[in-house]
């Protein structure tokens, strides 16, 4: 069985966005909600996964989410409201700056 790898992005309750990495998405998410998570996000949730992606490889989510987390703000919500092809949304919340 092969290991899933996931690259995220939280929504959180100021509007930014949080781009991070992860084998267990509901666990990680549980983590940010308890602080225990980034120390970008302490204090910003609730939160809402708007966006990820599966991998099998470790080495290609990372380099993903190094990818994104490159992108400028209006890149990252076009990427979210974008359905492109192997991506999963989570939401599809309009967002603005």
């Amino acid at each position: 069985m092969e290991n899933k790898h996931f690259v995220y992005i939280l929504q959180c309750k100021d509007l930014s966005l949080y781009t991070g990495y992860t084998v267990d998405l509901e666990n990680r998410l549980l983590m940010h909600e308890r602080g225990k998570g980034a120390k970008y996000t302490r204090g910003r949730g609730p939160f809402q996964v708007v966006y990820k992606e599966e991998f099998t490889s470790k080495g290609d989510a990372l380099r993903r989410e190094i990818e994104i987390k490159k992108m400028r703000r209006h890149e990252k919500i076009a990427l979210i409201s974008t359905n492109k092809k192997g991506v999963k949304h989570a939401s599809t919340k309009k967002f603005s700056r």
